[in-house]
């Protein structure tokens, strides 16, 4: 498997640039393994939850991990304060990298990643595929 170490600096939005990294590359899909790092403040969606929270910062990145397809990133994150309280969900747009994010990207040539409606579970679902 062929893995991509990257470095996001300060300023960057996370969630746009691992999305822009993905169309960048034309991958059709990949996943994040792992990331590390800090954030000026997030913008977490809660399990079962219809909107974003705002989390002001400076916060350290635990851990990161999610699907990048063209039809969009799938990334879950878990973040902590200044206090060390630890809060986790789905990231947003607009999580903008303090001093640096450390993502490990693996991209799967010959798939085929997507979200599609999913009837059992009424929301959008990964759809694998394997190109011809």
């Amino acid at each position: 498997m062929d893995l991509h170490p990257v470095r996001l600096t300060p300023g960057a939005d996370l969630r746009r640039a691992l999305e822009a990294l993905a169309t960048a590359s034309g991958a059709d899909a990949a996943f994040v393994v792992a990331g590390i790092g800090s954030l000026v403040n997030a913008r977490l969606r809660y399990a079962g939850e219809p909107a974003e929270t705002d989390l002001a910062g400076p916060l350290e990145i635990l851990s990161l991990s999610g699907s990048l397809s063209a039809s969009g990133a799938h990334l879950h994150v878990s973040v902590s304060d200044a206090s060390g309280r630890v809060l986790g969900g789905h990231l947003g747009h607009g999580s903008i990298v303090r001093t640096t994010a450390e993502i490990l990207l693996a991209p799967l040539p010959g798939w085929s990643l997507a979200r599609e409606p999913d009837p059992a579970t009424g929301f959008m679902e990964l759809v694998v595929r394997r190109k011809i």
